[in-house]
């Protein structure tokens, strides 16, 4: 009888006996670091990879000459870059909520963001030996180059006074100096901004979509085109009624002189 009862309790027959009754549990999934990414964060939806060159702030400098994104496209008043730096999410957020915030009360009024950080940076910790790989994520940045129109500010009729002050906000957010602009403002090119470097007219870009700008004039730019054809046409006038008056002057003088 005392052999049959230490036979039952020993701990190997437990064991078997509760390995053939408890059902087969899986074993836990190890926890996968993954980022979050909500709705109205600065980030983007995919990447290919994890990890990339952020390259050095300072160095992205255009010289080949070209003028794409210094000048503006959407909005009637902006902010442009006069120095190459990174720009990170957090400080875009804050520039976006802060321009929001101040042009609320202005109907119709909108704020276009002309960059986005889509660039991973990563970071190690401070005193690591050299090698082993590179460091884990921080953040999303983004590479900002002189003369790039950071964000604009346009529709309602907004005036200028507010959409200076809106954007004195986010100058003050921001790790670089920049200047603010209007619609009549020359391109950039590096530290150089001139008339020279304006485009002639018939390459002048036409605000995109023209149909929304048609139904709900965006930003004023129908109004801004339209003034600078009646401008275009003006002129063209002018120089049409110098050349007739040229050439009736010039008329008089050889009827005199026979």
């Amino acid at each position: 009888m005392i052999g049959a009862l230490t036979s039952i309790l020993r701990p190997s027959s437990i064991a078997s006996s509760s390995r053939n009754s408890l059902p087969f549990l899986p074993k836990p999934n190890p926890t996968i670091n993954q980022q979050v990414r909500f709705r109205g964060q600065l980030a983007p939806k995919r990447t290919k990879y994890k990890k990339a060159a952020k390259g050095a702030p300072g160095t992205q400098i255009p010289i080949g000459g070209s003028l794409k994104g210094t000048s503006l496209h959407h909005g009637t008043y902006g902010l442009r870059a006069c120095s190459s730096v990174r720009i990170s999410a957090n400080q875009l957020s804050s520039c976006q909520m802060a321009v929001r915030r101040k042009i609320k009360p202005v109907k119709g009024a909108q704020m276009y963001l002309r960059v986005f950080p889509d660039i991973p940076v990563c970071v190690k910790g401070n005193e690591q030996r050299m090698g082993k790989g590179k460091g884990s994520f921080e953040y999303w940045s983004c590479r900002v180059k002189p003369g790039k129109v950071i964000m604009e500010v346009g529709g309602g009729g907004i005036r200028e006074e507010i959409a200076k002050a809106a954007l004195k906000l986010a100058q003050a957010r921001l790790p670089l100096q920049t200047e603010f602009i209007t619609i009549d403002s020359s391109p950039r090119l590096g530290k150089l901004s001139s008339q020279v470097l304006q485009s002639p007219s018939y390459a002048l870009p036409i605000p995109n979509p023209i149909v929304e700008l048609d139904a709900k004039n965006e930003g004023r730019a129908k109004d801004v085109v339209l003034q600078r054809e009646e401008e275009q046409i003006e002129e063209l006038s002018r120089k049409l009624e110098g050349a007739l008056l040229h050439d009736i002057t010039n008329s008089s003088h050889k009827g005199v002189e026979v």
